[in-house]
């Protein structure tokens, strides 16, 4: 059969943007997986190409690479022999990535906090309800077109008057601030039988950083790593985040969101603890004690110890437990139980998602 066969002609500029874009998504998540390693991850992509045939005759990894740095998102490392390195444009495209993988269609919106209570009071967004004036209400709030039509409607159209009676007040919405501390474990069992949990949870904490400072940007967000002792990091440090060869010391790492959270001024607080396993370390002065090998009773006291003080202030702590070990979920259940906190038994697959409604749901009133 003779004849012509038209397609959609697309100039090759705009192709090889699109090829570009698609091998950024691709080197995100890689860089992602070796903790910010680009020339790894490089590497990975290089036979990725080889075994899926990512690249054209047209386009091929070396243009990419060339793109890569064009763009800003990697750079040669002063003063190194071509180390090439990550910038803080990629930093941020790889927390936007996390955020629209994890969090799914999650517009931005302006404004300073979105967490609603069952509370109306002053608030940065006006609202559409609307109500009788009472003594006590902010002039800012008087609906004065609804106010004025009211008058009109009640005296009729000759001299005009305004009582107290024909005025109506606009509801606001009250916007409640949270600080939040978010610990993630980064003991050694975080890649033990080979199963990768820490790039999961590294996703979701970048997920969420960029939720909070981009949403709701008078919010709170402080990130503890704990192993065998429990340090704060920064967000940008979070591509950068590898596990290391150590016990759980549960106890550093609450020790440590007490302490940042009892300088936060805002009443909702509370700490969100990503982790796969049971509390296995503890410090006693300089010395580590420590016991890997099952629910030692000096470590459990302590922790649950712990959840009650945080009780008392008014933290709640919410668990995500990777693990399926059931004595693993008793520990769980029994410091949830004590803390009067919450606990999610999820895999992987739905960390994000869990994270993100209970963050969304707005945890606690305000006292």
């Amino acid at each position: 059969m003779l004849g012509h066969r038209f397609t959609k002609y697309t100039p090759p500029e705009l192709k090889q943007a699109a090829d570009f874009d698609r091998l950024l998504d691709i080197f995100m998540q890689l860089v992602t997986m070796t903790s910010g390693d680009v020339s790894e991850a490089l590497q990975w992509l290089n036979n990725l190409d080889q075994q899926h045939n990512l690249t054209s005759d047209e386009y091929g990894i070396g243009d990419f690479i060339e793109d890569l740095k064009k763009k800003g998102y990697i750079k040669e490392e002063e003063g190194s022999t071509g180390k090439v390195v990550m910038t803080a444009k990629s930093e941020i495209s790889i927390r936007r990535s996390a955020l629209e993988e994890v969090f799914g269609k999650l517009k931005r919106s302006r404004g300073a906090g979105n967490h609603h209570t069952n509370y109306s009071g002053k608030g940065d967004e006006r609202g559409t309800d609307r109500r009788a004036f009472q003594f006590g209400d902010g002039l800012e709030n008087i609906s004065m077109t609804d106010s004025l039509r009211n008058a009109q409607i009640n005296h009729g159209i000759g001299d005009f008057t305004l009582l107290e009676n024909d005025l109506e007040v606009v509801e606001s919405e009250f916007k409640s601030q949270t600080s939040t501390v978010l610990m993630i474990d980064i003991s050694h069992s975080m890649i033990l039988y080979g199963e990768d949990r820490i790039t999961p949870a590294k996703k979701v904490a970048m997920a969420l950083a960029e939720l909070i400072t981009t949403r709701y940007p008078k919010d709170t967000l402080d990130i503890i790593v704990f192993g065998n002792d429990a340090w704060q990091i920064k967000i940008k440090d979070l591509p950068y985040l590898e596990v290391g060869p150590y016990h759980t010391n549960t106890i550093a790492g609450l020790e440590l969101a007490m302490d940042i959270l009892r300088r936060r001024k805002n009443q909702n607080k509370q700490i969100f603890m990503i982790t796969d396993g049971k509390p296995t370390c503890m410090k006693q002065g300089i010395r580590y004690y420590k016991n890997s090998f099952g629910l030692d009773r000096k470590i459990l006291s302590k922790t649950l110890n712990l959840a009650v003080q945080c009780r008392r202030l008014k933290i709640p702590v919410t668990t995500f437990m990777i693990a399926s070990d059931p004595y693993l979920q008793d520990f769980v259940r029994e410091f949830t139980k004590t803390n009067k906190g919450k606990a999610y038994y999820s895999n992987l697959d739905n960390l994000g998602s869990f994270i993100f409604e209970d963050y969304q749901r707005n945890r606690r009133k305000n006292v």
